[in-house]
């Protein structure tokens, strides 16, 4: 039987105006006011330019938009087997799985986002380099990390295309050797903050005390872990895998593996993303990933329902 996952992208994927785009396109002020009752302040003010300066604001409005498209794709009938999401796309999969309650994910989001972002205020984050091996980059990555220039592997997203995490001098130094030394491609993203790496051991730590204090449970919808590459069924553990996953490296590459070897045979990006939809056609012989972002959602539905039909 074909399945389908719903992915959830991460930092990085943001867009000014993405939640007022989504609320021209579907019904979203439910979803929006009880972001806001969590937060005690207009969750619409979040997506402005200015803001989207700041990691709790991208966050947040990641975590809301995802959380509100994959609801109102569930309610046209077109219920994914699978939910999966990188990095902070882990809490909008986990409330969609039915583990952890939307509310709960705000606040926690929320303080997600501001210990992130005080850890390290300036100076580090993310760069992607594709078009070189694992091995290859391992080597570069550890001929430059020092104590005082920090620098780690972060994401596995494919078998040529991953993430660095650390200090802008670092990540600079390795983007040079593995321009120069392997012919790679390299681009410094739109994260402030050097995540999946134990940079952010310490805020992990923290917030992993703020997570054990809200309750979850049994999901009702398969939650693949971006950060294991394995399905999680038992709420604990799920806990744990969000709690964690700002400082554990992201195997995406063999998560969405997973999901292709348990059937999936549709993968529907929420937005704002469609980096995670090119990612997991490269797992596919068969079938189709799609992006909300991209192809718009009447055409996205429209697909949902085709393979649900076919059961």
């Amino acid at each position: 039987m074909d399945r389908m996952i719903f992915t959830f992208p991460g930092q990085g994927a943001q867009i000014p105006g993405m939640l007022h785009t989504l609320a021209g396109q579907i019904p979203c002020e439910g979803w929006y006011a009880k972001a806001a009752n969590a937060l005690g302040e207009d969750v619409l003010a979040l997506d402005t330019s200015e803001a989207l300066k700041t990691t709790r604001a991208v966050q947040l409005c990641i975590l809301v938009a995802g959380v509100a498209c994959a609801d109102w794709l569930v309610a046209q009938g077109a219920k994914p087997d699978f939910v999966s999401g990188l990095s902070i796309g882990a809490f909008p999969a986990a409330v969609v799985s039915g583990a952890l309650g939307f509310e709960d994910a705000v606040r926690l989001v929320s303080l997600r986002g501001e210990l992130m972002q005080s850890a390290w205020p300036n100076g580090y984050g993310l760069s992607a380099i594709s078009g070189i091996t694992e091995a290859s980059l391992v080597k570069v990555v550890g001929a430059v990390n020092t104590p005082e220039m920090p620098v780690y592997m972060a994401n596995f997203n494919a078998a040529d295309q991953f993430v660095i995490a650390g200090s802008v001098a670092a990540m600079d130094q390795a983007i040079a050797l593995a321009r120069n030394q392997y012919g790679a491609k390299a681009e410094r993203l739109q994260v402030s903050v050097p995540s999946h790496c134990p940079l952010l051991d310490e805020p992990a730590a923290v917030f992993y005390e703020a997570v054990k204090a809200v309750p979850m449970k049994r999901p009702e919808i398969a939650y693949l872990s971006g950060s294991t590459g394995r399905v999680i069924w038992q709420g604990e553990r799920i806990a744990d895998d969000i709690a964690n996953n700002m400082a554990r490296p992201v195997l995406w590459f063999n998560a969405m593996t997973a999901a292709y070897e348990r059937g999936a045979r549709l993968a529907v990006e929420m937005p704002p993303g469609s980096v995670l939809t090119g990612l997991f056609s490269r797992v596919m012989e068969h079938g189709e990933a799609v992006s909300v972002q991209q192809q718009g959602l009447p055409r996205v539905l429209e697909r949902a329902l085709r393979l649900k039909a076919r059961g």
